[in-house]
């Protein structure tokens, strides 16, 4: 199972909606084939590990990293690949919450006289499934949180400069996970400081949507977003009170925008959210500012975390700081990060963690199947 969750990283940003998923075949304790779903619309990570299998599958243990799918979509049902091939076990980490799926997979096997094992390594699993876990159970994309600061905290001094902070290196990270996501979102705030591209250079694998939360409509015409706004999908969440004027213009040079029906603060950055995964966003990057992280932080919508930290200091109260919004009261109350990996991309220190929140049941009980 350990293989197969290693294998399943390798969809990273090209299954999207899809979910990343791994499959090991064991015959006689040792593997015999492997696999991971390569590709969005392409065979899926079981049909690869049997079609790689060194010998007869009849008699084998799939070890799969989610729940096979059991009806047509743009490929076959997987468990009847598995049921043809003479698997005789299965083991799998996570319960498909797909409603098309949900247990249907586990039930077919049975049927078929197929031995299952549910839930081994379910927490392992789940961590890559995450954003599809997310958008299924809870129509939400899954939140990506980056930002480079300076040994003291400030991600800018305080007459707005933050260029550059980080290096080279790290800016090179940066643009790989931008390659890989299906939306980058900043505040207008941000927009105006910085007037950034929000594009990943080189070209990655996916082509993402550049989103700007943007209350009044203020981002600017000549801005390079609304400049580019024909050649790089560009979306605009206004506030209900938005300028109609500032709203048709931003219109008229190509950029797609969605109003609020409320506040986009809170209830209304939660709207802007689920808006986002009804668009068929998995994962979405926001860059900043302070003031939409902080607001994201505050309704605990940060699920994965890249800081980059420079040896630099900037000094004075009224620099700017990566988190705003409300925060923690006691330092008791602060979110926890469990730290992934921490690396030296020559002078900086680049830290990917994950925020503690509390888990919730994935695994139904089995007596449900």
């Amino acid at each position: 199972m350990e293989r197969a969750i290693e294998l399943s990283k390798n969809g990273l940003g090209l299954v999207e909606p899809n979910p990343m998923v791994g499959c090991v075949l064991v015959k006689n304790d040792h593997m015999i084939g492997e696999g991971f779903h390569q590709r969005f619309g392409g065979p899926h990570a079981e049909i690869h590990a049997i079609e790689s299998a060194s010998e007869s599958t009849v008699g084998s243990t799939a070890y799969l990293t989610l729940e096979p799918c059991s009806h047509f979509g743009k490929t076959p049902p997987c468990v009847n690949a598995l049921i043809e091939a003479g698997i005789r076990r299965v083991v799998i980490a996570q319960i498909d919450p797909n409603p098309l799926v949900a247990g249907s997979g586990i039930r077919k096997l049975r049927d078929a006289g197929i031995e299952i094992e549910v839930g081994f390594m379910q927490k392992s699993a789940a961590r890559v499934l995450g954003p599809f876990l997310k958008r299924m159970n809870d129509r939400l994309p899954w939140i990506v949180a980056k930002w480079a600061m300076t040994l003291d905290g400030k991600i800018g001094t305080s007459t707005g400069d933050s260029m550059w902070i980080s290096n080279e290196y790290s800016r090179q990270i940066v643009h790989q996970i931008r390659g890989r996501v299906d939306g980058i979102m900043v505040g207008v705030n941000t927009v105006l400081a910085d007037d950034p591209m929000l594009t990943a250079r080189p070209n990655g694998c996916r082509v993402a949507t550049r989103i700007v939360v943007d209350s009044m409509a203020r981002t600017p015409i000549e801005s390079k977003l609304c400049q580019t706004a024909r050649q790089y999908p560009t979306l605009i969440g206004v506030g209900p009170d938005a300028p109609q004027k500032n709203v048709d213009q931003l219109i008229q040079l190509g950029c797609s925008v969605w109003r609020s029906p409320v506040p986009l603060k809170d209830e209304g950055l939660m709207e802007l959210l689920i808006e986002l995964s009804e668009r068929g966003m998995t994962n979405v990057l926001v860059e900043g500012g302070g003031a939409l992280l902080g607001s994201l932080h505050d309704i605990g919508q940060i699920d994965e975390c890249h800081v980059f930290i420079a040896p630099k200091i900037v000094g004075g109260e009224k620099a700017r700081i990566p988190v705003l919004g409300t925060g923690a009261l006691t330092v008791s109350d602060c979110t926890n990060l469990t730290v992934d990996s921490i690396q030296q991309l020559g002078n900086d220190i680049y830290i990917f963690g994950h925020p503690v929140h509390q888990d919730k049941p994935t695994i139904q009980a089995e007596e449900s199947f």
